[in-house]
Parts: C-alpha cells; sequence; structure tokens
C-alpha cells in the first residue's frame, strides 16, 4: 500500500512547521519567526492513528515570501500538488489564502481548512473525514486465482539494489500471498526449472521480456511488474494507446523519460541507457531525463513521455501527470508497456 501523502500549505510563519513537528512528535522542520524558514519541502515517514496507516507529512515553504528566493520557493511548493493526496491548508488571513485553497481544489485534493494550528487530534481526525474513498485496486488484478502457481522472474543485476529486492517484487509477492497464490522466484538463468511447477502465470521484468517470451509456452500467460504497476497507478489503456507513438517517431522529435524518483544511473539504467537505445535503433529521436519533481510544465515540444513504473511515486502523481499530458495532446506510456512495444511483445502480453 502507498502512503499517504499529506501536504501542510500556507502563508509563511502561519505555523505549518509547528503543525507537522506536533504531528511527527519531533522536530522535523526548522521553526523560526523569521520569514522563509522552511526553503524545500521537507517530508517525514509516519504511521499515523486513527486508520491513516503509513504516510509521507509533507511541510512546504510558505507563499507570500517577498524575499528574493521567494517566487522560487514558491514554485517548489507547488511542485508538491501533484504528489499531494490530502492538504491541510493554514489560513491566516494572508491575500493568497484563498487563491491556495481554490488551486488545491481545482487540482481534485481534499483540502482540510484551519484557520490556526489546530490540536494534532483534531487536525488527523479531519484528515480522515477527507480522505479519498477508492476500491482496493490488486496489483495482479483478474489475472490470478487462490491456488495459482506464479512464477517471478527477476534479474539480479548491476541495477538490482544489493541484498534487497526492489519494491515492486516485494509487493506483488506479498499480494499473491494474501491472495492464496504459490509464488515461484526465479532469475532467468534458472527460468527453465521454475517453469517445472506449470504456473498459471508468468511475471517478468520488462528488460527480459523477449528471453522469459521465448522460455515459456506460446499459450502461457505473461506480463511484467511495470504493466502490473502501471494499472494500478495510471491509466494501462491510456498508456497502450500512447505507446503507438513509438511506430510513428520521426529523428529529431523529442522524448521525456520521466522518472518519479532520483538516483543515481548506471551502465543497465532502464530509463537513462536500454529504452534510449531502443528508441534509437527505430529513429534518431533526442531524449531527456526528468527526475524527481521535475516534469517540465510545458510538453508541447515532446512527441512522446515514457513514465517510469512509479514504484515510489503516488496513484495521485501518476494520474496528475497522465492528465497534463493528455491536455497537452502528446502522447504517454510507461516502461513497461514501452519495452514491451520495442521488443514486439505488447500484444503478447496480458493486461490486468
Amino acid at each position: 500500500m502507498d502512503p499517504l501523502h499529506i501536504a501542510f500549505f500556507g502563508a509563511t510563519n502561519s505555523g505549518k512547521s509547528t503543525l507537522v513537528n506536533a504531528i511527527a512528535g519531533q522536530e522535523v522542520s526548522l521553526v523560526s519567526e523569521k520569514p522563509g524558514t522552511t526553503t524545500d519541502p521537507v517530508r517525514k515517514r509516519i504511521e499515523l492513528p486513527y486508520g491513516i496507516g503509513p504516510a509521507v507529512l509533507v511541510d512546504t515553504a510558505g507563499y507570500g515570501d517577498e524575499g528574493t528566493l521567494g517566487a522560487e520557493r514558491e514554485r517548489l511548493t507547488r511542485s508538491v500538488l501533484d504528489s499531494t493526496d490530502v492538504a491541510v491548508l493554514l489560513r491566516s488571513g494572508h491575500p493568497a489564502d484563498a487563491v491556495w485553497e481554490e488551486m488545491l481544489g481545482r487540482a481534485g485534493i481534499p483540502v482540510v481548512v484551519t484557520e490556526s494550528p489546530a490540536g494534532v487530534e483534531t487536525t488527523l481526525q479531519r484528515i480522515v473525514q477527507v480522505l479519498p474513498r477508492e476500491e482496493k485496486r490488486f496489483l495482479t488484478g483478474n489475472l490470478v486465482r487462490p491456488g495459482d502457481k506464479v512464477v517471478l522472474v527477476m534479474p539480479q543485476d548491476s541495477e538490482a539494489p544489493k541484498g534487497r529486492l526492489i519494491l515492486p517484487q516485494v509487493q506483488v509477492i506479498r499480494e499473491l500471498l494474501d491472495r492464496g497464490c504459490i509464488p515461484c522466484c526465479c532469475t532467468p538463468d534458472t527460468l527453465e526449472k521454475a517453469l517445472e511447477c506449470r504456473p498459471a502465470l508468468v511475471i517478468t521484468d520488462s528488460q527480459v521480456f523477449r528471453q522469459v517470451n521465448a522460455a515459456i509456452p506460446a499459450d502461457m500467460p505473461l506480463t511484467s511488474f511495470s504493466i502490473l504497476l502501471a494499472a494500478q497507478k495510471g491509466d494501462i489503456r491510456t498508456f497502450v494507446e500512447g505507446a503507438g507513438a513509438i511506430d510513428r517517431l520521426q529523428p529529431g522529435d523529442r522524448v521525456l523519460i520521466a522518472e518519479a524518483c532520483t538516483h543515481v544511473p548506471d551502465t543497465e539504467d532502464i530509463g537513462r541507457v536500454k529504452i534510449p537505445a531502443l528508441l534509437r535503433k527505430r529513429a534518431d529521436v533526442r531524449v531527456e531525463i526528468a527526475a524527481g519533481n521535475d516534469f517540465p510544465e510545458d510538453l508541447s515540444p515532446y512527441a512522446l513521455i515514457i513514465h517510469c513504473g512509479a514504484c515510489v511515486a503516488t496513484a495521485h502523481l501518476v494520474r496528475s501527470r497522465i492528465r497534463k499530458a493528455l491536455l497537452a495532446g502528446v502522447p504517454i506510456t510507461n516502461y513497461g508497456i514501452a519495452l514491451a512495444k520495442l521488443q514486439g511483445m505488447l500484444e503478447r502480453v496480458v493486461l490486468p
């Protein structure tokens, strides 16, 4: 389950940091009477009561700062909107309070409005009242039933984190166990042995689609971790439609690779190395990278956007970016769907 991202907005010195620190029970943000003390958004992971569960508290820079960096601080605060599930707005009588309340409403974000820093219990209870109610969406959707054996193909190359599995792999394994399935984990090298369990479904890392497809029966259902994430957090039909733009790419076209996280890339990086190399086999395109919150405001120059699997991002962020792409008339897809398309596998894979 993704942690709930709760962001705190308000004018400078409206009490945001004080409230965040009180909820966290520790000093997350520096508190000072000097305006503009909080500059970049400050994030704190926490487990909250009242059924809220895992959450990320986000303390933002206050708006209305007249200093030389005021405009830049406000830009960073606006960038938080895409990943915000619930907003807490502290009104202090500043003229921009109403503007920000309207902006949050237009973004479709549930808002808790308080005139001054409320108590912790009151704030949390009001957050519970506005929590978005979404029906639980399984990663594996309707692809499995209780008792099914499922083979998970997980390459352990230089890009795999040392000593642990990546988050989508852990999430899928846990879900399969919860759904009464029998997961069988392997690497591409041990896939042949793993297939002896006669699985009902094979889920693979998108990078080895072709290798896995060549090793399994033609009628055995096949999908990828990234495709499962695309269906849970985004709009998989839009992603599949967007992948069609790969066939229409022309030399000189600009393609945006959008990563929801930030990391130090290596020589086997999917988004910065492998996907660009496959794209350039189709056409001599210009590939640009946007990492973390650095998603361009103007998307019109791009012929295609390829978003990462968003394993550490919220569904709200992914859907917000899809909406922006559609409004700009730019096709958007994700890593798993794009890799399936680039490897001639899109018609072969099953979608949840």
